[in-house]
């Protein structure tokens, strides 16, 4: 049995608090067993310069883990990200992005910031689902201000990990099982159901095109039950 009595197909508990930053555009905190993540939203009315005259906004994210959220004290990285970093928060925009039509949003950037207060595996997933609840948010106020004229259409987007451990699947995975799984993958899904982005590597040994559809299916069900958020939220 795996912690919190899980079963493979079992998600940690998660909760959302929001608003949890006053001075953001827009913040959450998502909770997903004991990895805890901060999302906040700056919106800036300016996009980057290879975006300038297209009519189109921005969506980009940030990524950082705090000092003190690993066993062991996680160095700030202050003479610039590591490539791991770079690496997620890529993920992260990229994804984000998927929410809406950007020609929608005007000539402004929406920046998400993702602070990682304590991890127990799935940093990055979270950092995604959480992330989207916050910028629903972002455009609310945006819409409600009247920096928006009209509310755009928003696509939900949830993200989840899964894994194998000696032939089983495991939907969620925590610190402990991820670092000894066999293989690992990382699911990002809109809310209709399609793909945005998968990233899955083998750690012990190669994993079969049985076993990546095993993962997938597990990941649908996982990113199902996290779509529920978005109606909770509502």
């Amino acid at each position: 049995m795996r912690q919190n009595n899980r079963t493979a197909e079992s998600l940690r508990p998660i909760s959302i608090e929001r608003g949890v930053q006053l001075h953001a555009d827009a913040s959450v905190l998502i909770r997903m067993g004991n990895t805890h993540v901060i999302c906040g939203v700056s919106v800036e009315e300016s996009v980057p310069p290879f975006m300038r005259g297209s009519g189109k906004g921005w969506i980009t994210a940030e990524y950082g883990m705090l000092p003190c959220a690993t066993d062991s004290r996680y160095r700030r990285e202050t003479n610039g990200r590591s490539g791991r970093t770079m690496e997620i928060q890529r993920l992260i925009g990229r994804s984000l992005r998927m929410m809406v039509d950007l020609e929608t949003i005007g000539e402004r950037t929406l920046r998400v910031d993702c602070d990682v207060l304590n991890a127990d595996g799935g940093t990055r997933t979270a950092s995604i689902t959480g992330g989207a609840l916050a910028l629903r948010d972002a455009f609310t106020k945006l819409h409600t201000t009247g920096l928006l004229e009209k509310m755009p259409e928003i696509m939900p987007v949830v993200a989840i990990s899964v894994g194998m451990k000696d032939g089983q699947a495991l939907l969620d995975l925590d610190y402990v099982e991820d670092s000894s799984a066999d293989a690992d993958a990382n699911f990002v899904m809109a809310g209709d159901g399609r793909w945005i982005e998968v990233q899955s590597t083998a750690e012990g040994r190669p994993f079969s095109h049985d076993q990546f559809l095993a993962m997938a299916d597990l990941a649908q069900k996982g990113s199902a039950e996290l779509l529920q958020l978005w109606r909770d939220q509502e």
